[in-house]
């Protein structure tokens, strides 16, 4: 794990780590690197309740309640599916607060309306769910490690405008 994953994973405890509130992640193309990275930080186990890989659509479906609809004429790699899955991992797992991820990492599998490198992030509470869209093709694995960083760094500030610096 990069350096800048470690540091955002310390600072994503420093402002959980005494405030009661969860924390739970719905991975697509990550494949839980996400989920990976919040648990280097020992002590994770006292806001971090799991993780859902949903690689799949009928997985997203069953266990996230993505829409059926918006899969179908959206395809997974969208906003709608990011701000779904959120809502999703706050309701199966009964925590405060949820980071997805859903996208296409490559090196295929990318089309004309949404070219390798597209990757929506999701972060958000029951309130309120924000998205970020990474657009650029960097190779699968700098992807993945720049969409985990996005996505930490956007469920960083996030939790900090909802619970102040330090989780107050």
């Amino acid at each position: 794990m990069e350096l800048e994953s470690k540091i955002l994973s310390r600072e994503i405890q420093r402002v959980l780590y005494d405030t009661q509130k969860t924390l739970g992640t719905a991975e697509s193309c990550t494949g839980g690197r996400i989920a990976e990275a919040i648990i280097a930080v020992p002590g994770a186990s006292s806001y971090f309740k799991g993780s859902i890989v949903s690689y799949t659509n009928d997985i997203k479906e069953k266990l996230l309640h993505v829409d059926h609809q918006v899969l179908e004429e959206q395809t997974a790699v969208c906003e709608e599916v990011a701000k779904e899955m959120v809502a999703g991992a706050i309701q199966a797992m009964d925590v405060d607060f949820a980071v997805s991820a859903t996208g296409i990492a490559g090196p295929g599998g990318g089309t004309a309306e949404s070219p390798v490198g597209t990757i929506w992030i999701g972060v958000g509470d029951k309130h309120e769910i924000k998205t970020l869209l990474l657009t650029e093709d960097f190779g699968r694995d700098i992807n993945l490690a720049i969409a985990t960083n996005k996505a930490l760094s956007l469920l960083l500030e996030f939790m900090k405008e909802k619970l102040g610096p330090k989780g107050e």
